[in-house]
């Protein structure tokens, strides 16, 4: 079959894409921007891509079916043309998928406001570690994984990430409604996507619309620990299973521990010792997401008896680009990118850096650019998330101008509220002057060493890339510092 993707350098998009084009079908997109590096990799994959959008192009690509991207609204030209021609169906991603990969499979739904992506790609690399071809569909670049998608063997678990946010501009339902739970995880649970939910309640609200999709047969994995996602029971019409820290869990986490450069933990199910872990992932919330990830597979393949299964394969689990992924390292500093832009994730993740680098000064850059993160609903949490770093620099709001001046968070008061904590913080107008005074700030003491976290869900208009070049350089400016 011929597909055409609107909106096709988005990585999910891109993804499915790839995944499609793998499965022998011919499919080709257009997106606004090509960029690395999903341009590379729908590239490689044989792909092709147009930039920029026209009306005559979907005649002459003839497909059988149109794909639109959730980024995509009214008004793009071409979608126009499709509304006014009727001349191809058109289907969302999440219906895409649907249709054409979890059709008949046991899929397994990763959802919550925090950690989805890793808890995904390590509940595949669990499965497949232990001898089945499991497909997956992550919204990241997973490392211990060859692609960002594949489909596996057909009769094996598929492991998909489930986003809450929207499907398409004609279908405002959460995508994960569309994919057809045999499991379902939820993490966490809390209020965001703010130009799409107007409260927790409404997130709350989605989240049970995918509950009532999982079958007598199927398991839904909740945190036991979180009062948001203990909101959503009672549930009578599944099986219901508790993760977290508390007495009451099925499965338990007890014995945690930052160990140097791994943290370390044990697992019990329903009081009985399951097994000590260790991994490279820091933070109580990643040992909540490899548990999670644990008894998912442990289900999907021994349901009697979720114990059998091998976690041995946690222990070099490497993770998922952005997640707290360590760009750069010396003896001076050592660069972290993460993909957080929520208040609760920016803490967490700040509160594991400062335990496992408890010799070195803490500075985090943050990026507003979410349309939650924009505006200034967690003005008060993102204080309180930050507070845990020894220097705050707050770059401008991404596209400020689409957000109410009245709505939008107030940077220069946030930077004030963490002085007043003795928290160092600067807000600044543009992100090469953040850049700029980040290198000299690096430079100006000469026995101190640093952990740098940039925490953005975009570009951050090319400056983490901007300052891990200079430091890979033979010119490094850190070989100049003074005395």
């Amino acid at each position: 079959m011929r597909f055409y993707f609107i909106g096709i350098c988005g990585v999910a998009m891109g993804n499915a894409a790839v995944l499609l084009s793998r499965l022998g079908h011919t499919v080709s997109g257009v997106d606004a921007g090509t960029y690395p590096p999903m341009s590379e990799l729908l590239r490689e994959a044989g792909i092709k891509t147009f930039e920029g959008y026209e009306e005559g192009r979907l005649k002459e690509e003839n497909p059988d079916w149109v794909v639109i991207g959730n980024t995509i609204s009214r008004g793009n030209s071409e979608v126009e043309w499709l509304l006014e021609s009727r001349r191809f169906p058109i289907l969302s991603l999440p219906e895409l998928l649907q249709k054409f990969v979890l059709r008949a499979r046991f899929n397994i739904v990763v959802a919550g406001t925090h950690g989805k992506t890793t808890t995904t790609a390590l509940t595949t690399f669990i499965l497949r570690e232990n001898g089945t071809r499991a497909g997956y569909f992550v919204g990241g670049v997973p490392y211990d994984l060859p692609f960002g998608a594949d489909f596996g063997e057909g009769n094996a678990p598929f492991v998909i990430e489930g986003d809450e946010y929207d499907s398409a501009f004609f279908d405002k339902r959460s995508k994960f409604v569309h994919y057809e739970p045999s499991i379902v995880v939820i993490n966490n649970l809390e209020f965001d996507h703010c130009d799409i939910f107007g409260n927790l309640s409404d997130v709350q609200k989605s989240f049970s619309h995918l509950l009532r999709l999982v079958p007598r047969s199927g398991y839904v994995l909740l945190n036991g620990d979180d009062p948001n996602v203990q909101a959503l029971l009672p549930i009578d019409w599944t099986r219901i299973l508790t993760v977290g820290v508390g007495k009451e869990c099925d499965l338990r986490i007890t014995n945690f521990e930052e160990k140097g450069r791994k943290s370390e933990f044990r697992l019990s199910w329903r009081g009985k010792e399951w097994q000590s872990l260790s991994m490279s992932q820091g933070g109580l919330f990643n040992a909540r997401n490899t548990a999670m990830a644990a008894l998912a597979a442990g289900l999907a393949l021994y349901p009697n008896d979720p114990m059998r299964i091998s976690l041995s394969s946690v222990a070099y689990f490497s993770g998922v680009k952005r997640r707290q992924e360590v760009l750069f390292t010396d003896e001076t500093v050592t660069v972290i990118e993460d993909f957080g832009h929520h208040p609760t994730a920016i803490g967490q993740t700040l509160d594991y850096l400062k335990s496992r680098y408890q010799d070195k000064h803490l500075v985090a850059c943050f990026e507003p650019r979410s349309n939650t993160s924009k505006r200034n609903i967690f003005q008060d949490e993102f204080a309180d998330a930050f507070s845990n770093a020894d220097r705050v620099l707050i770059g401008p709001l991404h596209r400020a101008s689409l957000i109410p001046e009245r709505e939008r968070l107030d940077t220069l008061h946030l930077a004030k509220i963490l002085e007043k904590r003795g928290v160092s913080a600067v807000a600044f107008e543009g992100n090469p002057a953040l850049l700029e005074t980040l290198l000299a700030y690096l430079q100006s003491e000469v026995k101190q060493s640093y952990v740098v976290c940039f925490f953005t869900n975009g570009s951050f208009d090319g400056i983490v890339k901007e300052l891990v070049s200079r430091l890979t350089s033979g010119d490094s400016l850190f070989l100049r510092r003074p005395g």
